[in-house]
């Protein structure tokens, strides 16, 4: 599928997104808003993943310390939310040029043990810091400005940020850098070789993803009203490495597919039963065993095959044509 088509799609889902809330309840508008939070998140998550090819454990450190700075600037320096949102991308990324500096010195396993650590060291700091973040307790109080209080109005608005974020990604992805990161991906020894500094590049593209993980909790805690360290854990970590799992970590938009199915099916499934672990360790398992490409590529598989056989059928149309 060319550019051109990629951008057709994208119009009309972004289309399809406006008119969504004048079409479903509003608790459904909830979940449209979380499916938002947790995509950008995710897709932040697979610039690390999917493009550098290092798996991190640590990345909700980034996502909940985006959450706290948007929500102590809201709660104690009554800062508006635009200038909050922008700092919670500014020190999420300022953290990650600090972690991120020991973090890219090591590959595969050893890099996502370290950034295990890492994320476990923040989330220890602020659930013992409470006279800053309330500790275990949690920030209360994080409330959007009154034209955003609505679920419509927040939808709308997390809509427009969400959209320009993964826009601002894509080109990233598409850009001489994303193309070097994908050579990092497959072979690093090689893009070494070119003359290329590799931990360099990586470093910068650990930055970036955690800037908009940042972008992710700093919109996730007006939209929750309060914050809480578990944000910053080592299991919510844990979710974004689902969705790129369950839709896809080679494509761009398959975390993002990933969310869709994971919040979905979290939000359907545990309207009648507990056991919503159960369900997605099922379903996860399935996956790598049967799709280690994801839902998405299954589905780009089906289209690069039907194509294929239509060209043959159209080749062979024109040789009986010829024929004659």
């Amino acid at each position: 599928m060319n550019n051109k088509k990629k951008l057709l799609w994208i119009a009309a889902i972004f289309a399809a997104a406006l008119i969504l809330p004048l079409i479903i309840g509003e608790f459904w508008v909830h979940i449209a808003i979380q499916i938002l939070i947790m995509g950008l998140f995710a897709t932040s998550f697979n610039m690390i993943f999917g493009y550098m090819g290092q798996l991190s454990f640590g990345h909700a450190a980034y996502f909940g310390i985006g959450a706290y700075a948007t929500g102590l600037l809201i709660v104690k320096a009554s800062i508006p939310l635009h200038f909050s949102l922008a700092a919670s991308m500014i020190v999420a990324g300022l953290s990650a040029v600090v972690f991120g500096y020991f973090c890219v010195r090591l590959t595969g396993i050893y890099f996502a043990i370290l950034t295990l650590a890492f994320g476990q060291l923040i989330f220890y700091i602020v659930f013992q810091w409470y006279s800053f973040t309330g500790g275990d307790d949690g920030l209360q109080g994080v409330v959007p400005p009154d034209f955003l209080f609505s679920a419509y109005s927040y939808y709308y608005f997390t809509l427009i940020i969400v959209t320009a974020a993964l826009i601002v990604m894509w080109m990233i992805g598409e850009s001489p850098f994303g193309y070097t990161m994908r050579s990092i991906r497959d072979n690093d020894s090689r893009t070494r070789f070119l003359g290329i500094n590799v931990r360099a590049y990586m470093h910068v593209n650990f930055i970036i993803a955690s800037m908009f993980a940042g972008l992710a909790g700093g919109l996730f805690g007006p939209f929750n009203r309060s914050i809480a360290p578990d944000l910053l854990s080592w299991h919510h970590s844990g979710i974004p490495v689902f969705m790129a799992v369950i839709g896809g970590s080679r494509s761009f938009f398959g975390p993002f597919l990933g969310c869709i199915i994971y919040t979905f099916l979290m939000a359907f499934i545990t309207g009648f039963t507990q056991y919503w672990p159960l369900v997605i360790g099922t379903i996860i398992i399935l996956v790598v065993l049967f799709a280690p490409g994801g839902i998405l590529g299954i589905l780009e598989s089906r289209i690069k095959a039907l194509l294929s056989w239509k060209g043959i059928d159209e080749i062979g149309k024109k040789t009986d044509d010829e024929s004659y």
